[in-house]
């Protein structure tokens, strides 16, 4: 075992205790952390700061809002509901069209209004929430990812993570959603994680269940070589985050609208590490470089610049 960690540490791979000791405790203040774990919060922070996020719909905070549900939904075809405080994908609730007066989820799901009040009635309860406590309920646009995308994902919308420091993009990877993980872009769930070039934009090899592969298991095509559209305007996005919440050391998931383009869809002030082996790159060299020039680097365009410049892989 002590052989491994030597190993690992040799190539510049973060482990859980490093990530949390030197970047997530010195750089993430406690006290801003509500900011990125409720997804309501993030919203309004980002439209405020000028940033495009999904359409919001309605929030619905306590039991008897659940009366209004039919008012909210009646001019609306398809739409997505998730609990404000949720992670990893669950509790989200995805509405593609509808017929007569049922719901048709993603997944083909047929669901009655009284079905989806129940459910809306588990998100308030804190069922997936962080920590079990009480919840609000977000309704928003679905977003439809951009066709490049559609041979390389089931079901779902693939997500785009960037880890951001101090201002810095210095890795990132597309989170492809796999008939395992039930249409979410969620690797802990089986989703495929995709590693980008930070300079091109072009996708790597991927990583899924810890195991480097280079094609879908679903649709077996290849997931190396697809150029992400829009990677400097979502580089651009990431950067911004760090101004916007404060947070040094953070996780920055967006999507791409095939009609809105990039969307900023959620922070994350605990980011997984997977996404080294989707790069097959350890993150502790790109961040020392980061610390040794940060006082360089004074404009968003000097730091998307710098990563685009020294993160090539």
């Amino acid at each position: 075992m002590l052989e491994v960690v030597k190993k690992l540490a040799s190539l510049g791979i973060m482990g859980i205790n490093k990530r949390n000791a030197d970047y997530i405790s010195v750089y993430n203040p406690r006290k801003l952390f509500p900011l990125v774990d409720d997804k309501l919060k993030t919203k309004i922070l980002a439209e405020n700061a000028g940033l495009e996020v999904p359409k919001l719909y309605g929030v619905i905070e306590i039991q008897r809002q659940i009366r209004d549900l039919a008012s909210i939904l009646a001019p609306l075809t398809d739409f997505a509901i998730k609990p404000a405080c949720g992670s990893g994908g669950d509790g989200i609730l995805v509405v593609s069209g509808r017929v007569k007066d049922l719901f048709r989820t993603v997944n083909g799901q047929l669901l009655s209004l009284d079905e989806i009040s129940q459910h809306l009635t588990r998100l308030l309860s804190g069922v997936y929430s962080l920590g079990g406590r009480p919840d609000k309920i977000i309704i928003e646009y679905r977003v439809q990812f951009d066709p490049v995308f559609e041979r390389i994902s089931y079901l779902g919308v693939p997500d785009v993570r960037i880890i951001v420091f101090q201002g810095v993009p210095i890795m990132s990877m597309i989170r492809l959603p796999t008939r395992m993980s039930h249409g979410k872009a969620n690797l802990h769930k089986g989703a495929i994680g995709v590693g980008i070039c930070m300079a091109s934009g072009t996708t790597l090899k991927a990583v899924w269940k810890n195991s480097v592969v280079e094609e879908h298991p679903d649709t077996g095509n290849t997931v190396e070589g697809v150029n992400v559209p829009d990677w400097q305007k979502l580089l651009e996005i990431a950067s911004r985050c760090y101004q916007l919440t404060g947070l040094g050391y953070v996780g920055v998931d967006l999507v791409i609208d095939k009609d809105k383009g990039p969307l900023l869809l959620e922070l994350n002030a605990r980011p997984g590490l997977n996404i080294q082996i989707a790069n097959r790159a350890g993150l502790i060299s790109r961040l020392k470089l980061v610390e040794e020039n940060i006082n360089l680097l004074n404009t968003i365009e000097d730091k998307v610049r710098f990563a685009r410049e020294k993160f090539s892989s």
